[in-house]
């Protein structure tokens, strides 16, 4: 039974979505006590079938092949793919690599399953530039801490680079990366920082504060990619309304200005208040209102293809189910009411599986309130103070990296 409401006033509509999905992909697992556990994926797939949101007609959900070694050397080293495939055969560490360390324990395993996630990156990637598809999600996806020769913050192959370095070398001249993880998108931003055909825009908790330690305003990219690299870097304790101002007066300008053909986004929903990891303070709504922004903005710049990818999120059964199904709802066109109650018999897999109480409805709302809209968004153009840490620092990015698009970091609205 779908539970979806129609489209907001405003939204894009039903527009056709590709899931690529398979089962194997709950094998990325780094074991039971580490904060990356694919159940949480796994009971985002309950939920969303539960809603009916992959059984709409203009849903589709894909198989697709594992990458192979060519697509994974379009951004690793080809030492660092021995080294992952070696370690996850036998077991063994390769700390050179960063492999075996807490954050990126060896699994057996570990190389098929990781090509599996960028497989399915790559496949979406594919389906939107050819055509066949305006937009195509990968929830397992958005690894985005991989770096060429070293896994990095639970990431060991990084899926999103590598799919828009296959979108390059297949024809694409403007990408825009949107990295809305509450972690810096540094794996990304490092593979294209000299590269002036890929805009990517971070917006994450100050790295004074959080890993990796990257993401300040003043990196910038480098050479004729001067502007290209934007970051956000949000105060500890940014709440829903702050960071949708963060996002209204930094995203859509730099977005409208460079008119990508293409938007690949990563949705780690870890800047959730109740995520265990990070410090900023966002609800299922906020993020919900960020996924709608994005929607929008891939129809007004890209045409509306729109590449869409997970990311980080911690809370495994509070937040990551929810964020995500609303996320593929959004992506269909077909958005859930944040009122409705969640499925009773997604409830009760939730406690088979996981001994916990699953939420009962999509919004972090009271039941009275979490039918409207109860975000107000002060827009830049409404002015600013430079005394508050919030606009400090989208006033940094802005003077970082408008001028390099022709925008007026202080009057644009």
């Amino acid at each position: 039974m779908s539970h979806a409401a129609p489209s907001a006033p405003g939204g894009p509509g039903p527009c056709d979505l590709r899931v690529l999905w398979d089962d194997r992909l709950i094998t990325y697992d780094f074991g039971p006590t580490h904060p990356m556990n694919p159940v949480r994926v796994e009971l985002t797939m309950a939920l969303a079938r539960e809603y009916g949101v992959l059984d709409h007609p203009n849903v589709e959900v894909a198989s697709f092949d594992p990458a192979g070694d060519v697509l994974l050397e379009l951004i690793h080293d080809p030492a660092y793919i021995a080294a992952v495939r070696h370690a996850g055969s036998t077991g063994l560490p390769a700390p050179r690599h960063g492999l075996g360390t807490p954050d990126n324990p060896v699994f057996i395993g570990m190389h098929e399953a990781s090509t599996l996630v960028t497989g399915a990156s790559v496949a979406a990637a594919e389906a939107v530039w050819t055509g066949r598809v305006p937009h195509a999600a990968n929830i397992s996806g958005g690894l985005h801490h991989a770096m060429r020769s070293a896994a990095s913050g639970f990431c060991v192959y990084d899926d999103p680079a590598i799919a828009i370095a296959w979108l390059l070398e297949n024809g694409a001249e403007r990408i825009a990366y949107v990295d809305v993880d509450v972690h810096h998108g540094d794996g990304v931003q490092a593979a294209f920082y000299d590269d002036p055909r890929v805009l990517t825009i971070s917006l994450h908790e100050t790295p004074r504060t959080l890993f990796p330690g990257t993401g300040f305003p003043q990196e910038t990219g480098s050479g004729d990619a001067r502007g290209m690299a934007v970051n956000v870097a949000l105060p500890p304790g940014t709440g829903d309304a702050a960071w949708l101002r963060a996002f209204h007066s930094v995203v859509p300008q730099l977005l409208h200005a460079f008119r990508p053909q293409i938007l690949l986004t990563q949705h780690g929903c870890d800047s959730h208040r109740l995520d265990p990891l990070a410090h900023l303070m966002l609800s299922v709504d906020g993020q919900r209102a960020a996924y709608a922004a994005l929607h929008r903005l891939a129809h007004e710049v890209a045409g509306g293809r729109w590449i869409i990818t997970g990311g980080g999120g911690y809370e495994l059964v509070q937040v990551v189910p929810r964020a995500w199904t609303h996320l593929l709802a959004e992506a269909a066109g077909r958005p859930i009411d944040p009122a409705t109650a969640t499925p009773e018999p997604w409830r009760e897999f939730v406690r088979r599986r996981t001994m916990e109480i699953a939420p009962r409805q999509m919004s972090d709302l009271p039941p009275e309130r979490a039918g409207g809209d109860p975000l107000e968004v002060h827009a830049w153009a409404s002015g600013y103070d430079p005394a508050n840490p919030l606009d400090q620092a989208i006033l940094a990015t802005r003077k970082a990296v408008f001028p390099e698009h022709g925008l007026d970091p202080l009057t644009e609205a």
